[in-house]
């Protein structure tokens, strides 16, 4: 079995590479740093591309492709750190009228919770306290809210949400999967400030919904897929972070040579790759397989290649890495938070070794 790219899957990334470099290049991306809103016109750009229509059948004005396409286009995103609800309004592009066009914008959050402060990341790592000191409280007018309440991602641009229910005392890995799915209009979700730990991602803590729709949605693979193609983005800034490290350490001289020809370097750069080819071995298959555990290990490992190499990568960069100037920490706060949605790793392994035994 060939498991290369065909002619037309590498031409689908090229455009979509082309079209990230000149409508979010990096002027575009540390101006969304300082105004995080999500800028609609481009939103309405990649609808027309047929990004979000991409999996839709032709005779419903859809692209007519399929899951292994649309990871390829969720890691270019992940390259370009492109933000927004991007794998929610693919997913949802045929269940609510004007996603697929761009013209709404819609979310997905789930009721057993979303990424917490500092889930995916290392102790005190994102706020810089030490490890051990006591996190300062969250922000926000309701400090009553249960500390498991969801999480909803870019709540002032968008028009509606889909909440996915869980099962109480349900499985932590089947949390949010045996309930159905419901929608609201933005306006009738009442939510909390929330401290995000990436700044191109504004976040709210939900805490009441004053009304809500059923949708006849299927929710298992609702999960799998969201894992799977939020596990893509993840490979994409994996890839981005390992080009930004060789490049850097190409350019970089110390003691008259660049810092790329010592040896400490090239191991780290070395261990990058290999972190991100594992990581997307495991994506591109679970794209083809479609299977629960395939996505599962495909996100557990695509979370660990674009943690650690944004880590690797600031290392490479030394104190250059460490200022807000660079991009490297806008890679490495987004794979934080993208760690700790649709499974943890805790989660994640537990799955996979019920899987091995049963």
């Amino acid at each position: 079995m060939d498991f290369q790219l065909a002619p037309e899957q590498r031409a689908l990334c090229d455009g979509m590479r082309e079209l990230l470099a000149g409508r979010f290049g990096r002027e575009q991306l540390r101006a969304a740093v300082e105004a995080p809103a999500l800028d609609r016109a481009l939103w309405r750009e990649l609808a027309e591309a047929g990004f979000f229509a991409l999996r839709l059948p032709e005779a419903d004005g859809g692209v007519g492709l399929g899951l292994p396409e649309a990871v390829l286009l969720m890691e270019e995103t992940g390259r370009a750190l492109l933000p927004g609800p991007l794998v929610a309004c693919q997913l949802l592009a045929g269940a609510v009228d004007g996603v697929a066009t761009g013209e709404r914008i819609v979310a997905l959050a789930e009721t057993a919770g979303g990424p917490e402060p500092g889930a995916g990341r290392e102790p005190g790592a994102a706020s810089g306290r030490p490890e051990g000191a006591e996190a300062a409280p969250e922000p926000g007018p309701d400090p009553g809210a249960a500390p498991g309440a969801p999480l909803w991602e870019h709540p002032a641009d968008c028009d509606a949400l889909i909440m996915l229910g869980g099962a109480e005392e349900a499985d932590p890995v089947d949390q949010g999967r045996a309930a159905g799915a419901y929608r609201s209009a933005a306006a009738d979700v009442l939510c909390a400030p929330f401290a995000s730990v990436d700044p191109l991602t504004p976040l709210a803590r939900i805490t009441n919904i004053a009304r809500k729709t059923p949708l006849a949605l299927d929710v298992p693979r609702l999960h799998r897929e969201a894992a799977l193609l939020t596990a893509a983005q993840q490979l994409g800034s994996a890839s981005r972070t390992v080009e930004m490290a060789v490049t850097y350490a190409r350019e970089r001289e110390q003691f008259g040579a660049p810092i790329g020809s010592f040896q400490a370097v090239k191991h780290l750069c070395a261990q990058m790759l290999v972190r991100a080819e594992i990581a997307r071995s495991a994506v591109y298959a679970a794209s083809v397989t479609e299977g629960v555990l395939d996505a599962t290990a495909a996100k557990l490992l695509a979370d660990e290649a674009a943690v650690r190499n944004a880590r690797d990568c600031l290392q490479v960069h030394g104190g250059m890495g460490f200022t807000w100037e660079s991009d490297v920490h806008l890679h490495l706060k987004r794979a934080w938070l993208r760690a700790a949605r649709w499974g943890g790793a805790a989660a994640a392994e537990e799955a996979l070794a019920a899987g091995l035994l049963a």
